[in-house]
């Protein structure tokens, strides 16, 4: 699977933004989507995680609340609403992929294929 993330850029704090990766390859609808995320002087962390059918989400909690992921398998894309955005959201946003097993991942080490980031950031 090839990943492509797109739609960082500069957001005011109380701001919102959508990300998106569009998908190619292998059948995105057999893959678990997640995004993570990696700040300056920081590891990667996750952030959201959806299923196969979409059908359930997991979120970190630092962003329960604020972020949603959600996924268009006809559009082979993966989203990430980012609402009431704070500075410490600020980081490199990178989209991932896994195929579907039983657990669904929530480690950066537990997904197979990774896009190249799309920068966010929050000014305050």
């Amino acid at each position: 699977v090839q990943l492509q993330a797109s739609g960082g850029g500069l957001v005011q704090a109380g701001g919102s933004l959508r990300l998106s990766c569009a998908a190619s390859g292998r059948p995105f609808s057999r893959h678990t989507m997640g995004w993570f995320r990696q700040a300056p002087g920081k590891e990667r962390e996750f952030v959201a995680a959806i299923t196969w059918s979409g059908g359930s989400t997991y979120d970190a909690d630092s962003v329960k609340g604020r972020f949603t992921i959600s996924r268009d398998n006809a559009k082979n894309t993966v989203y990430l609403q980012m609402d009431n955005l704070k500075p410490e959201d600020a980081a490199v946003y990178y989209c991932a992929a896994h195929q579907i097993r039983l657990r669904v991942g929530v480690r950066s080490v537990e997904y197979d294929y990774w896009g190249q980031g799309t920068k966010l950031t929050v000014s305050s």
